[in-house]
């Protein structure tokens, strides 16, 4: 039988010529060959370019990004075959990307702004990550000066390269309770960082796997005493051969959910051997230890919230703190602490969510790896999981100080930062819904939201509630939390849009956004809703008619919405979300990419399949 040729791809535009009229566009480096969408587009109801400026924050920002975009489609940035690369493989990938982006920010002399974003775009998880994001921070946040002067010029130069080790295996997030040591030793001036126990093991940190330095968090040991946790810069390998340092050992955890995705990142475990390092390479910002043994503190606890609050909060709500901090006034801090890891649990779920529930409504293509959605899910889900822990602590509201805040807090602090305010609970005890007719439902529904806090609130604020009550109630504290979140998300939302948005028709869509997130959380608590009496049946039928009514205003505009995100193909990585829509043509020449068609006849047909079908298989003589 004569060997059958290979089978290529369909010539599409050899036998469609009408259909490829449209070149290669300067948006972002896209290239198309006729745009399906364009009616689609040319519908839209508002300035998709003013649109871009809202979601932006400003035209400057639009700027860096489109110029950032264009250069993140250098084809050494290809994001095409991610999925399809061994990890090995895709590690040294991520090597070459980063170092590539590291050349281009060098050459053209890029600021910190324009080269944030160009590491964006060119979207793979990596070491960069973790030392822009957390190690050097770490040091901005918690060095002296004399230890900034020395260690922060030699990482904005990657003369160093560093990451950040919590996290630990029996531990994960829960600072306090890490098992890491950091002995002093006043014989020598040096701290002995040691690993006592399995459960004490470094298990996760981004980066670790193969960075050659870290900042730690150890418990602080001097004179038998424990200070509890604190930073200190480690050398973990040669700057020389990259070899592991004596008393040091690590790796990589292994391969994680999905494919490409955060495998790309060397997620690490790490142990220490009696590792010493010198006095000075603890972080001394807010604490010291002396020559002989002497700790100075301007205040642990302040230590800890300062060290949190930088790292955790939003930029939104940082400048509030540090002048609280400053203060040392920390009435409202631990309600920051509160808010933003409750903004972090909430926003992470709905996004995972949304993620999923496109790729369901994608049909069996968004299955496919070049779909890009089942890898934008596995990169984007860990997010649900890593500090998750200290978010059902913030939202508990316990373990912060080993007890619950009293009634008496909650009530007397509830309005002392209205950036960040819990609400007055009293009033929401009292709350109801007066929607009478389709109309009053837009508006109404903030208030709405805020009921679903009423019945629990109600024993949080009994005083002579025990902690097993309390203990109780913590599931319905965590639906209390997230109901907040979701009144937080909305009424920011719609202070926003009391403000001067400018652009034809773009204040408008986002007044229509806002209510159909609003009314959707309606319809979808509206059980508890029912439940509490806040609202009647007919009340919420009325939400559901003005819901539908919404996403019919919002259909025509669907596409152009998305096309002020600002988001390039290069960047979206999907087949099926290409700007021009011609998704048949690309979803077949995309398949002819896998490795599995570089030969006809598949590796392993001589060995295994033609055997059984030849029934020439070595059979037992016996059954």
């Amino acid at each position: 039988m004569r060997t059958p040729h290979l089978v290529r791809p369909i010539d599409l535009k050899s036998q469609n010529p009408l259909l490829f009229c449209r070149g290669e566009e300067e948006d972002g480096g896209r290239i198309g060959e006729v745009d399906h969408l364009a009616g689609e587009r040319a519908a839209a109801q508002f300035d998709v370019d003013r649109m871009k400026v809202a979601w932006a924050g400003s035209r400057h920002a639009v700027d860096v990004a489109d110029r950032m975009a264009r250069l993140a489609s250098d084809p050494v940035f290809r994001k095409d075959n991610r999925t399809m690369l061994p990890r090995t493989e895709l590690f040294k990938d991520t090597l070459k990307k980063a170092a590539h982006a590291w050349k281009r920010i060098v050459e053209l002399r890029l600021t910190e702004e324009e080269a944030n974003l160009l590491r964006l775009y060119v979207d793979q998880p990596g070491y960069v990550d973790l030392h822009w994001g957390m190690f050097v921070p770490a040091i901005k946040g918690q060095g002296t000066e004399e230890q900034q002067k020395k260690w922060l010029p030699l990482a904005y130069k990657f003369q160093i390269i560093g990451c950040y080790a919590q996290t630990e295996l029996g531990h994960g997030s829960n600072v306090q309770g890490l098992e890491t040591t950091a002995t002093f030793d006043p014989k020598t001036d040096e701290f002995v960082i040691h690993s006592p126990t399995l459960t004490s093991s470094k298990w996760w940190p981004g980066g670790l796997g193969r960075l050659p330095l870290t900042v730690v968090y150890a418990r602080l040991i001097t004179e038998g005493k424990d200070y509890g946790i604190h930073g200190f810069i480690v050398q973990l390998r040669s700057l020389e051969d990259h070899n592991p340092l004596p008393g040091v050992t690590l790796g990589d955890i292994g391969g994680k959910f999905g494919s490409g995705a955060y495998n790309s990142m060397d997620n690490g475990v790490l142990r220490f051997d009696h590792v010493r390092i010198p006095r000075d390479q603890m972080l001394m910002r807010l604490s010291q230890v002396q020559r002989y043994s002497k700790a100075v503190w301007i205040s642990s606890w302040w230590h800890l919230r300062l060290r949190c609050s930088i790292t955790r909060l939003s930029k939104a709500d940082y400048f509030l703190c540090w002048l609280q901090l400053m203060r040392l006034d920390f009435s409202t801090l631990q309600e920051a602490h509160a808010c933003t890891a409750g903004l972090k649990a909430v926003t992470t779920s709905v996004t995972s969510d949304a993620i999923e529930e496109c790729r369901k409504l994608c049909g069996g293509h968004g299955y496919l790896n070049s779909s890009g959605l089942p890898e934008l899910f596995a990169v984007y889900v860990p997010a649900c999981t890593y500090d998750r822990r200290q978010c059902r602590i913030a939202f508990a509201g316990c373990e912060v100080s080993n007890e619950r805040p009293s009634p008496s807090w909650l009530l007397e602090n509830s309005l002392l930062v209205p950036q960040l305010t819990m609400g007055n609970i009293q009033y929401l005890m009292q709350c109801t819904c007066g929607v009478t007719t389709e109309v009053d439902v837009e508006m109404s529904v903030v208030l709405i939201c805020l009921s679903m806090i009423c019945p629990t609130a109600e024993d949080w604020l009994n005083p002579a509630a025990s902690k097993e009550v309390f203990n109780e109630l913590s599931p319905d504290l965590l639906e209390v939390a997230a109901a907040h979140i979701q009144m937080i998300i909305v009424t920011k939302f719609i202070e926003k849009l009391e403000q001067d948005i400018p652009g034809e028709g773009v204040k408008a869509q986002l007044r229509n956004l806002c209510n159909v997130y609003a009314l959707h959380l309606l319809h979808k608590h509206l059980g508890d809703f029912l439940a509490t009496g806040c609202i009647t049946a007919k009340q919420g039928a009325l939400a559901n008619q003005q819901l539908g009514m919404l996403y019919a205003l919002v259909r025509p505009n669907a596409v152009a919405l998305v096309d002020a995100f600002n988001y390039t193909d290069h960047y979206l990585g999907s087949v099926l979300g290409r700007y021009d829509g011609d998704v048949y043509p690309a979803l077949y020449e995309e398949a002819w990419k896998d490795p599995l068609n570089r030969t006809v006849v598949p590796d392993g047909y001589h060995d295994y399949l033609r055997p059984l079908l030849k029934q020439q298989l070595n059979l037992s003589s016996r059954l």
